[in-house]
C-alpha cells in the first residue's frame, strides 16, 4: 500500500557535523521515508524542529536539488537574501549549484514540522558561514582541506 505510516519510519536526530558545528541540530528530529518506502530517484524526509534547533548549518549543494515544504509551525528561512518567515504551506527551492546558503531555524516556542525533498549527491557541499566544507568522498573538512 502507498499510505505510509509515519511512526513505522524511526526519527533520529543524528548528525554528521563535527562536533564544534552539531549543537545547532540537536532539536532537529528526521524520518527518511525514502529508501524505506521503495523510493531510489530521490530523497524524502520527515522533519520536526525543536524550539531552537536549526535545520542545518546554512549551506548550499554543488549537485543537489532541495525543496521543503512546511506543514506545520513557523520556521525562519535564513539565506543570502535576509531572513524569511516560513509559515505552513509555504515551499522553498535551491536548485543545485546556486551559491546561495540556506537554513531553517526555528524560533517560536512550538515544534516546526516540514517535508525535505532532494537526490543525494557525491559533490561538494559548501558552509558560507563557518570553517566547513563536505568535499565529495572525503568528508568534512575545514575550509583549508585539514580534517577535524
Amino acid at each position: 500500500m502507498p499510505k505510509l505510516v509515519l511512526d513505522a519510519f524511526p526519527a533520529t536526530n543524528a548528525t554528521g557535523y563535527p562536533p564544534a558545528h552539531a549543537a545547532a541540530v540537536e532539536g532537529r528530529w528526521y524520518r527518511r521515508l525514502g529508501p524505506a518506502s521503495g523510493l531510489s530517484q530521490f530523497g524524502v524526509s520527515h522533519v520536526t524542529l525543536a524550539p531552537g534547533a536549526w535545520s542545518s548549518q546554512r549551506h548550499w549543494h554543488e549537485g543537489e536539488d532541495e525543496f521543503v515544504v512546511i506543514l506545520a509551525g513557523q520556521a525562519y528561512l535564513v539565506d543570502d537574501d535576509g531572513e524569511h518567515v516560513m509559515n505552513p504551506g509555504d515551499c522553498a527551492s535551491f536548485p543545485a549549484g546556486e551559491a546561495n546558503g540556506h537554513v531553517l531555524q526555528n524560533r517560536s516556542d512550538a515544534d516546526c514540522l516540514f517535508i525535505a525533498v532532494g537526490r543525494p549527491s557525491e559533490t561538494d557541499c559548501h558552509y558560507p558561514d563557518i570553517d566547513l566544507h563536505l568535499a565529495a568522498g572525503q568528508g568534512f573538512r575545514r575550509k583549508d582541506g585539514s580534517a577535524f
